[in-house]
C-alpha cells in the first residue's frame, strides 16, 4: 500500500474547534482520476463522536491535522460491490457520500450487506488547484467534471454531488433524478472578534472565495475589505481565521450542520442579509442515463420538494448564464399555503449594484422552472449592457470544502 500522507498531528491555539471525517473500516478507493488506488492507514486519538453509518465519525480537535482524512480499505474477496458511489475527497464531500450510503442502505436490504457499498474519492480539478481564485481558473463543473468522466467510464456507479456545484447543463450520457433532502440554506458567521458583519470595524477583511458573497458584504459594508481567494475545505479556512489572517469568514451553515461544527457559527446571516447560492444545501445524485437498476436504488431516496426547488432555482440560472457573468444568488421555498417563493439576484462583483425580483405560483414542476426562467429574462434585462462587458469570468458558487 502506497501512503498519501503523513498521519501526524499538530495543534494551534485556537478559539474555534475543527472536526474531520474519519472513515475507518470500509471499503473506499482514493483516485486521482480514478486510474491508481492508493490506501492510508492512520490512527487518531478516540474522542466524543457524533454518530456515522459505521465507518465515518468526526473528531473534536483544536488545531488542524496534517492528515486531512485518515481511511483504511478493507478488501472484499467474495464480493464485488453492488454499488460504487464516487464523491470528492473532502470531509464535507465524505459526510455526503456516507449519508447517501446510509439512506441506500435503509431502502435496500441487500445494500445493507457488508461490502454492498463501495466510496470512490476522486480528486477535481477544484480541489488541484487552490493558488488561485475560482474566477480566474474559469470554466465549469470545476468540482464535477472528473466524477462525471468516472462516471460515464463505468468506474463507478452513482455521483454524489452538491448541488450548487453542478453546472447547469448536465453531460450526456449522465442524469441527475434525485436530489436528498435539503438542509439549512443559510450562511454562517464566523469571528473570533465580532458577533455579525455590522459589528466589524471599518476596514476589517472578511475572507470568501465566492463573489456572491463578496458582492453582498460590500453593498451592505462598503468600508468592509474582502480577501477573494479565500480557498479551502471547512478546517482550513477555520485555521486561516485562528491565525488572523482574516477577521472573519462566512461559510455554508448546511455543510457546519454536516460536518457537526455548528460550535463555531458566530451568528447566522437571514435570507434578507445573504441570499444563499442556487441549490445551496442539496445534494444530487447522478447515475447513467440507460441503468436502470441504479436509477432505481436513487428514486426511494428522491426529496420532491427538494428536487422542486432546486430545478426552479437553476432555471433562473441558466437563463442567466448565457450573457450574465456576474454574482447570482436565488432561492425557491414552499410558503404556509404550499405556493412557492422564489427570490433572485444579480450583482456586480464590488457590489455597488444589486438586482433583486421575487416570483410565487403554484408548487409544481413546470410552473416553477418558468418562474425561474422568467425571473432571469427580468434581471437580464434590467442589468442592461453594462452586466455583458464586464468579461467576469462566471463561477458557480461551489462548497468549496
Amino acid at each position: 500500500m502506497e501512503a498519501l500522507c503523513s498521519s501526524s498531528s499538530s495543534s494551534c491555539s485556537s478559539s474555534l474547534l475543527t472536526k474531520q471525517a474519519l472513515p475507518s473500516c470500509s471499503s473506499i478507493n482514493f483516485a486521482a482520476g480514478v486510474g491508481s488506488v492508493s490506501v492510508l492507514r492512520s490512527s487518531m486519538p478516540s474522542l466524543k463522536t457524533r454518530s456515522f453509518p459505521n465507518s465515518i465519525r468526526k473528531h473534536s480537535l483544536i488545531g488542524i491535522p496534517r492528515a486531512s482524512v485518515a481511511v483504511e480499505q478493507q478488501i472484499q474477496k467474495s464480493k464485488v460491490a453492488l454499488i460504487r458511489i464516487g464523491t470528492r475527497g473532502s470531509p464535507l464531500a465524505l459526510a455526503q457520500a456516507y449519508e447517501t450510503r446510509e439512506k441506500l442502505m435503509a431502502s435496500h436490504p441487500e445494500l445493507a450487506e457488508e461490502g454492498a457499498i463501495q466510496i470512490v474519492i476522486i480528486k477535481t480539478t477544484g480541489d488541484k488547484i487552490l493558488s488561485q481564485p475560482l474566477a480566474d481558473i474559469g470554466g465549469k463543473g470545476l468540482f464535477t467534471k472528473e466524477i462525471d468522466e468516472a462516471l460515464i467510464n463505468g468506474d463507478i456507479d452513482i455521483a454524489v454531488h452538491s448541488m450548487k456545484d453542478v453546472p447547469t447543463y448536465l453531460p450526456e450520457q449522465t442524469v441527475l433524478p434525485c436530489n436528498l433532502p435539503r438542509e439549512d440554506v443559510r450562511d454562517a458567521f464566523i469571528s473570533l472578534t465580532s458577533s455579525s458583519l455590522a459589528d466589524l470595524p471599518a476596514g476589517s477583511t472578511v475572507g470568501t472565495a465566492s463573489l456572491r458573497r463578496k458582492s453582498q458584504i460590500l453593498h451592505r459594508f462598503p468600508s468592509l475589505n474582502v480577501q477573494e481567494n479565500f480557498r479551502g475545505n471547512v478546517q482550513t479556512r477555520l485555521k486561516k481565521l485562528n491565525e488572523k489572517v482574516v477577521e472573519a469568514t462566512l461559510l455554508a451553515l448546511a455543510g457546519l450542520k454536516r460536518l457537526d461544527m455548528t460550535e463555531n457559527v458566530t451568528s447566522i446571516l437571514s435570507l434578507d442579509e445573504m441570499l444563499p447560492a442556487v441549490a445551496q444545501g442539496a445534494i444530487g445524485i447522478a447515475c447513467r442515463t440507460n441503468d436502470d437498476k441504479m436509477a432505481h436504488y436513487i428514486a426511494l431516496l428522491n426529496h420532491e420538494e427538494t428536487r422542486l426547488a432546486v430545478a426552479c432555482e437553476r432555471s433562473f440560472l441558466l437563463t442567466l448564464d448565457g450573457s450574465c457573468r456576474t454574482p447570482i444568488a436565488g432561492y425557491a421555498s414552499k410558503d404556509e399555503d404550499g405556493n412557492c417563493i422564489f427570490k433572485g439576484l444579480v450583482a456586480s462583483p464590488d457590489g455597488t449594484r444589486v438586482l433583486e425580483t421575487s416570483r410565487k405560483g403554484p408548487y409544481a414542476s413546470q410552473d416553477m422552472i418558468n418562474m425561474g426562467k422568467d425571473a432571469g429574462q427580468e434581471l437580464l434585462s434590467r442589468a442592461g449592457p453594462v452586466y455583458y462587458d464586464l468579461q467576469l469570468v462566471f463561477v458557480y458558487d461551489g462548497c468549496l470544502i
